[in-house]
């Protein structure tokens, strides 16, 4: 039996002392209780006035309206956005090739629209290539923007991953391992908590507002934080994510026009705020204001190509040697973290043992690569070959073993050695392999228009994470955490 939660194994060292067993149930954290604080700002300096926002009439069943293509816009996160379908989508813009992914960026389209109730603010915060830790955080030096701040942030030091870290060094420990712009994690601390520009916190166990004590301090609310804000960022992308309810229980449905990273951040303040608060966070003179206060419009950063048209993922060979056979021991699921994005799968030696085991088994590189980061648990293969996970595709493989496992550096090959697999890295409950995809930083969901695909076998969901299934031609596997038969395949065949 084996699961992977795809998260950092030193959170759970973090919290042993705290409450161990907690931490390690299934369920997402409860959303903070119906808080209405207006959160802390930055000191604002004068921004753009803010422009009048369209306002959506009550549309007729159908109606066709004007959309531009945003980066990462797929067919069907369009049609669950706009509460229609796939095929009335293409019946409306016949020029759309049968085998398109992402849509190409600026693109005039058509959408039926069949109105709902609830739409929310059609305001966008900052765009999806300032929300990931992609090309645009190339260059970003958080220790020395920090050090140039006067905020608490700069003297703070906390203990995250293992080691002892500074402020900024607990932000880019999150920021790399979520994935998420060092940047949008400053500008939310300065937001909520003045973290550059006030002497101190206002609670310095829960400085997010996330009042659950698994999530006590800085690193861990930032863990929660980031976690949160992928689940609304990838639950937009996918279309999985179309309502949610504030703490006071009001549903909001996002605008049907908004972008990815809009509704990761509307996602995130709503787990915390309501009414007017929640507006404000959201709106031009909440979280916004303070991101321009720092970085300066992030609309001027705007990156059209983040997303390309039409993306395919590269060849990508099995995770194990050819002639090998192993099962398919986890479905799609979180590539990290918990919930959104279902970009991981697991695969593990098939055997008759269970439980947390060594092995001598070894996984393989899917494809040739550079080893672009190394840490326990984990080695991230970067496939353009510039050593910078952040641009272009990369594989994450988490659960591998320290003894015998691949260089920071080391220039691989498809089916060399990556390392064993193990239960170290993240939660496990047996030892497997974990395989996730980025990007340019973004996340590619499992099952998606850009399929995980291994020799031609695609990922599939199931009914909840961990299930599904891998289809090659007309053969199915099921996923099963007992590696049975029916889970079963050999690489290279």
């Amino acid at each position: 039996m084996n699961r992977s939660a795809g998260c950092d194994c030193h959170i759970r060292a973090a919290l042993l002392l705290l409450a161990l067993t907690l931490f390690l149930s299934a369920c997402l954290p409860a959303p903070a209780a119906g808080g209405t604080e207006v959160p802390v700002a930055a000191t604002p300096t004068p921004g753009p006035a803010p422009t009048p926002l369209p306002s959506r009439p009550a549309y007729q069943p159908g109606e066709l309206v004007d959309y531009i293509a945003q980066p990462g816009d797929t067919l069907p996160a369009l049609a669950a956005h706009f509460n229609t379908s796939v095929a009335e989508i293409r019946l409306a813009n016949p020029g759309i090739p049968a085998d398109a992914t992402t849509m190409p960026p600026g693109m005039p389209m058509k959408i039926p629209v069949y109105y709902l109730q609830f739409w929310g603010t059609p305001f966008r915060i900052v765009p999806d290539n300032l929300f990931v830790n992609g090309p645009s955080a190339a260059g970003f030096d958080t220790e020395a923007f920090v050090a140039s701040q006067s905020g608490w942030l700069k003297d703070y030091t906390g203990y995250a991953g293992g080691a002892n870290r500074s402020g900024a060094g607990i932000v880019d420990y999150v920021a790399v391992n979520y994935s998420l712009s060092p940047r949008l994690l400053l500008a939310l601390l300065e937001f909520q908590t003045g973290a550059l520009s006030r002497p101190q916190a206002p609670d310095r166990q829960y400085p997010l507002g996330h009042r659950d004590y698994n999530y006590a301090g800085l690193y861990l609310q930032l863990v929660w934080a980031a976690n949160t804000l992928n689940n609304g960022y990838y639950g937009w992308r996918t279309g999985r994510l179309t309502s949610f309810t504030y703490p006071d229980t009001r549903l909001e449905r996002p605008d049907p026009w908004q972008n990815a990273a809009s509704v990761g951040l509307q996602y995130y303040y709503s787990r915390l705020y309501s009414g007017e608060a929640y507006n404000r966070a959201v709106g031009p003179t909440g979280f916004s204001q303070t991101y321009w206060t720092l970085f300066g419009d992030p609309w001027a950063d705007y990156d059209p190509a983040f997303m390309p048209v039409s993306l395919q993922q590269p060849a990508l060979a099995l995770p194990f040697p050819a002639g090998e056979t192993w099962a398919y021991t986890g479905g799609p699921h979180t590539g990290w973290g918990r919930g959104d994005p279902f970009a991981g799968i697991d695969f593990a030696p098939a055997t008759a043992e269970s439980g947390c085991y060594p092995t001598d088994k070894y996984a393989t590189a899917l494809a040739d690569g550079v080893v672009a980061r190394v840490q326990p648990g984990v080695v991230v293969l970067d496939l353009n070959g510039d050593g910078d996970e952040r641009t272009g595709w990369v594989i994450l493989y988490l659960h591998v073993a320290t003894d015998g496992r691949a260089a920071l550096g080391a220039v691989l090959k498809t089916g060399d050695r990556i390392g064993h697999p193990s239960c170290e890295g993240g939660t496990s409950t047996g030892t497997h392999i974990h395989l996730a995809r980025k990007y340019n930083g973004e996340w590619i969901a499992a099952d998606s228009a850009i399929p995980f695909n291994l020799e031609g076998w695609i990922a599939h969901n199931g009914a909840a994470g961990y299930e599904g299934t891998l289809t090659r031609e007309n053969r199915v596997l099921t996923a099963s955490k007992n590696a049975d038969v029916n889970s079963q395949l050999q690489a290279g065949k």
